[in-house]
């Protein structure tokens, strides 16, 4: 689907849930595999099933980060030295102190290259400039989201606005002002909707949000709480600071139901989503802007 024109947003509490819940069952994997394995090097003292403890400490690290790597090395450690009571008299042999750095190695290893790709893939989905999705991950969410209501029914309403006479403030104040005054309406959209919407920025000044499961009537309370919270902003831009209703943005609004057996592309729909939508911003601008049109 490509979306054509002519803060990371908090968390929904389901998925706080479900990710709670995923890390629930990856401790309980690490524990177990850890207990395995130390029952297995108590058996047998046999070089080759200590290497079996890189696999959980590999996991922690993936799944908690830096302090779950540490953890999972150190309970590696002493997991090894319990099985191994010859060690607990600090009686180490070379291959003894070789096998705990490794230990330590791997965990520090494994949680810098997990915070690599975590940093790689906000990259990737985060607009630099606001800190909301950016357009291919907007996308991809709302394809999604669309899959979603088309399986259990429902309504979804897309917002399309922009910042209005942004070229006079760059042409006052320089284009330094104008990025700011976008990054300010950014961070408006990030805390001003509700958990469950996506929110991107696709052009200049130009941002897009897609709202699940929301009526007309409630995506236009959410649009004018946006719209009047841009214009009681009083912002700093470019070291200058402005009164309010100096920024002002308009928005156009187009929403559908979709019920259970819905047919058609999920690419279709949004695209005819965001042109409804994005015609309606147009007519809000030629009504005199600083204001709001459903489509």
């Amino acid at each position: 689907m490509r979306l054509t024109s002519s803060r990371q947003t908090e968390r929904p509490p389901a998925i706080i849930r479900a990710a709670s819940l995923a890390r629930g069952w990856a401790l309980m994997v690490i524990v177990t595999g850890l207990l395995a394995i130390f029952a297995l090097d108590w058996a047998t003292d046999a070089a080759p099933v200590q290497h079996l403890y890189y696999l959980p400490i590999i996991l922690a690290a993936g799944r908690f980060g830096l302090r779950g790597g540490i953890l999972g090395s150190l309970a590696a450690i002493a997991l090894y030295h319990l099985a191994n009571p010859r060690l607990l008299g600090f009686r180490h042999q070379e291959a003894d102190l070789l096998q705990i750095l490794v230990f330590a190695a791997v965990g520090l290893v494994a949680a810098k290259l997990t915070h690599d790709a975590r940093r790689l893939h906000a990259l990737a989905t985060t607009d630099d400039l606001t800190g909301l999705h950016n357009l291919r991950s907007f996308e991809q969410r709302l394809a999604g989201m669309l899959a979603d209501i088309r399986r259990t029914g429902g309504e979804v309403v897309l917002l399309v606005l922009d910042l209005d006479r942004l070229k006079a403030l760059n042409d006052a104040h320089g284009h330094l002002a104008g990025a700011e005054a976008v990054r300010m309406v950014g961070r408006v959209i990030a805390t001003g909707l509700p958990g469950e919407a996506v929110a991107c920025r696709y052009g200049g000044d130009e941002f897009v949000v897609a709202l699940p499961h929301t009526t007309m009537a409630r995506a236009r309370e959410i649009a004018e709480g946006l719209r009047l919270a841009v214009q009681a902003t009083a912002p700093t831009l470019a070291g200058i600071a402005f009164p309010a209703r100096t920024v002002s943005i308009s928005i156009g609004m187009a929403g559908r139901t979709f019920g259970v057996e819905a047919a058609g592309s999920d690419d279709q729909a949004g695209e005819t989503l965001f042109r409804q939508a994005d015609e309606a911003l147009y007519k809000a601008k030629a009504g005199g802007r600083n204001t709001i049109h459903m489509a």
